[in-house]
């Protein structure tokens, strides 16, 4: 007997476009006691049910990454502001050419800093080398935050080989939407940072993190602590590009201030090339 997944397709896709106004929007929404409570958006959106949401958000990547057979995933951390050679190049071009001094610096900018998205873009090339002739256990899918930038480079990388990657994307009121280079099928859009982050631990194996702005540090010292206090289990955490990360944070200090202990600092090392980052995760694994 055909299980009964539809329950009346039409009215749910209504409802759910309901919803979609009223959390974006701010369209008021009338209320409706005869609605199906799951297809209800004002009970869906009230605080009373705050845990439902949680709970759907966890399950729906869940089941549907089960179901691609991704079951390990290196995660690529970093801004989403860096752009492309090419982009970076066009958009120092441009501001020459307006003669604007401050659009030529952050052109300037733009250009001194896009090697790092050709970075990550062969670092992910790397990884899906390795992996596309693999056993479909034996898999290591890439995993992003699905916007631009970084995780647009990682997501590239593997796309220009023809492997499934993963996007993780969150709705923000800027800058964030999912990259094309995503898989359809694997790019997902989240409300709550919290499960958001938890996905991209479920199943990493290594993360690797390249200068980013607030949201990539959050990201990162989320997994260090986790992975000190043995919340999680041990893995490859890699920060690339040591010269932005050791100005930016002197690790070295917290040991000298009795806040971590030295061993801490072996849970991260540094790397400034892709083969050497992909090194590291291959030598700890055994691959």
């Amino acid at each position: 007997m055909e299980a009964n997944t539809n329950l009346n397709d039409r009215r749910l896709a209504d409802a759910w476009a309901e919803l979609h106004n009223y959390a974006v929007e701010g369209n008021p929404l009338d209320a409706d006691a005869y609605r199906l409570a799951f297809a209800d958006p004002e009970f869906m959106l009230r605080r009373e049910t705050r845990g439902i949401r949680f709970q759907l958000e966890l399950l729906k990547p869940d089941l549907e990454m089960a179901s691609q057979g991704v079951e390990n995933t290196v995660v690529v951390y970093g801004s989403a502001r860096m752009l492309s050679p090419e982009d970076a190049q066009t958009q120092l071009d441009e501001a020459r050419a307006s003669g604007d001094a401050e659009r030529i610096r952050r052109g300037e900018l733009a250009v001194k800093n896009s090697h790092f998205y050709a970075q990550a873009r062969a670092f992910a090339r790397l990884v899906a080398e390795y992996s596309n002739p693999r056993p479909a256990k034996e898999r290591i899918y890439i995993c992003t935050g699905g916007g631009p930038g970084i995780m647009e480079a990682a997501n590239r990388g593997a796309h220009d080989v023809g492997a499934l990657n993963v996007g993780l994307n969150i709705t923000l009121p800027h800058e964030q939407s999912g990259n094309k280079y995503i898989s359809p099928s694997l790019c997902f859009k989240f409300h709550y940072f919290a499960m958001r982050k938890m996905h991209f631990l479920m199943r990493a194996k290594a993360l690797v993190a390249f200068p980013g702005g607030f949201g990539t540090l959050d990201e990162l010292f989320e997994v260090l602590t986790l992975v000190q206090t043995g919340k999680a289990k041990a893995l490859p955490i890699i920060l690339f590009g040591s010269e932005f990360w050791k100005k930016l944070i002197n690790f070295d200090a917290l040991v000298e201030q009795g806040t971590i202990s030295p061993n801490d600092l072996k849970l991260f090392r540094y790397v400034d090339e892709p083969a050497e980052a992909w090194a590291i995760i291959r030598d700890f694994y055994q691959l």
